[in-house]
């Protein structure tokens, strides 16, 4: 089972309190535009968030790299996982001596996923993202080509526990008539995972023109759509396969349901009943 390599943003997040305010600043710079303010070199880096060299050079440290080049390589590696297709996910699982049956294999790594996933979850963050989502703005929920059937998902349990919740359809060309319903503190649920689709962030920019505030689930090295986003998900996905996993995204995804339906239990409660009585109206589900 592959061993998880933190990224760089999580180093930053989980060494922040003991940089200096200089390496703060610089940290940051590069969080505002990552992973690009840490590619160019380390006096053009420097340079571009108001610091010294030295300074870059200590805090790199700080996060456990021998220096800036190997820190460097890091940010190098991340960009090229975020790209990466099915192709090049297998060809790195195939390079390594199977430990096992494919099964126990793989249960490993969507238990190391759902660790990992549900320990960089900011609460704070989570609790707010809830009452959003329980409150009386409208919701609109979309995904890509791939994470359209989370959307989905979603949108079924989330129509159930309140009203006014929206699926966009797959087809951008139909968005901007949603676009056109959304009013300023409603809540837009963005699906995007690597490889991000540039339809979605042009989708964000849009809405967060409209005052609209976006709820991002994404992968551990996050979608662009995340400097626009008020809340971000992280969640890891990475398994022996061609294809990521969605099994930890998922289960937070029905976490923030579960969260949301407790905020408003009343009205989803009710909700629920009416449901039922329509259930059995329509008789689509077997009789016991």
């Amino acid at each position: 089972m592959a061993a998880v390599t933190p990224t760089v943003r999580q180093l930053l997040r989980s060494h922040y309190r003991e940089l200096t305010l200089s390496e703060r600043k610089f940290a940051n710079a590069l969080v505002q535009d990552y992973p690009n303010a840490g590619l160019a070199s380390i006096t053009a880096a420097a340079e571009r968030a108001g610091v010294s060299a030295p300074v870059v050079a200590r805090m790199v440290q700080k996060l456990g790299f021998k220096g800036y080049p190997q820190f460097h390589q890091a940010l190098l590696q991340e960009l090229q996982a975020k790209v990466s297709g099915p192709t090049e996910r297998r060809a790195v699982w195939a390079t390594e001596a199977p430990e096992s049956h494919m099964l126990n294999r793989f249960a490993g790594a969507v238990t190391q996923n759902l660790t990992q996933t549900f320990a960089n979850v900011d609460t704070a963050q989570f609790d707010a993202a809830a009452r959003l989502l329980a409150s009386d703005a409208g919701i609109y929920i979309v995904g890509g080509r791939i994470t359209r059937s989370l959307a989905e998902y979603a949108f079924t349990h989330f129509q159930a526990i309140r009203e006014g919740v929206t699926h966009l359809t797959s087809s951008p060309a139909t968005w901007p008539h949603y676009v056109l319903d959304m009013e300023e503190g409603d809540a837009l649920l963005i699906f995007d995972m690597r490889r991000y689709e540039e339809n979605l962030l042009r989708l964000a920019e849009i809405a967060s023109e409209r005052r609209v505030r976006v709820i991002l689930v994404t992968d551990q090295w996050a979608s662009p759509v995340a400097g626009l986003a008020e809340a971000t998900f992280h969640c890891w996905g990475e398994i022996p396969s061609a294809w990521d996993s969605n099994i930890a995204t998922l289960s937070l995804v029905e976490a923030l349901i579960a969260a949301t339906q407790e905020e408003r239990w009343p009205e989803a409660r009710e909700r629920f009943e009416q449901l039922d009585s329509l259930f059995e109206m329509t008789r689509l589900f077997r009789r016991p």
